[in-house]
C-alpha cells in the first residue's frame, strides 16, 4: 500500500494518485477544482476530538488512539480509501500547518497497522 499526505496548499502532482480530502472543514482559500480531491468528511476526526487535539505535540500519542477508536467504530468510512489503495497509490490531503502532528498522518499509520482482510 502507497499512502502519501500531503498539504491541500500543495499542488497536486501526477504520482499522488487517488486523492482524499481528509479535514472535517474544506481547507480555507482552496478552490475544489485546485485541490483535485475526493472530501472525506467523515472519516476525519470528530469535531470534540479534533478541537481538544489542537494540533498539541503532547497530546499526539492520545490523540492517535482515540481517532483509532473512532475509526474501529465507523469502519464503513474507510470504504473509499481501502478500495481505492487497492487499486493504486492514494494521497491523503490535509489543510494543517503541522506536518507531522495532524490527522492525515494518523490515518495514515491506521491504515498500515490495519490492513483490509480479504
Amino acid at each position: 500500500m502507497k499512502i502519501s499526505c500531503k498539504r491541500a496548499y500543495e499542488a497536486a502532482s501526477a504520482d499522488d494518485g487517488q486523492r482524499f480530502l481528509v479535514d472535517r472543514l474544506w481547507p480555507r482559500g482552496v478552490s475544489r477544482e485546485k485541490l483535485q480531491a475526493i472530501w472525506l468528511k467523515d472519516v476525519a476526526p470528530s469535531t470534540a476530538l479534533r478541537q481538544w487535539f489542537d494540533h498539541q505535540p503532547e497530546r499526539w500519542e492520545a490523540f492517535e488512539h482515540r481517532y483509532a477508536a473512532e475509526l474501529a467504530g465507523s469502519p464503513q468510512h474507510l470504504k473509499p480509501l481501502r478500495d481505492a489503495l487497492d487499486a493504486g497509490p492514494v494521497t491523503l490531503v490535509y489543510g494543517a500547518r503541522d506536518t507531522r502532528y495532524n490527522q492525515a498522518v494518523a490515518l495514515r499509520d491506521y491504515l498500515l497497522a490495519h490492513p483490509r482482510h480479504s
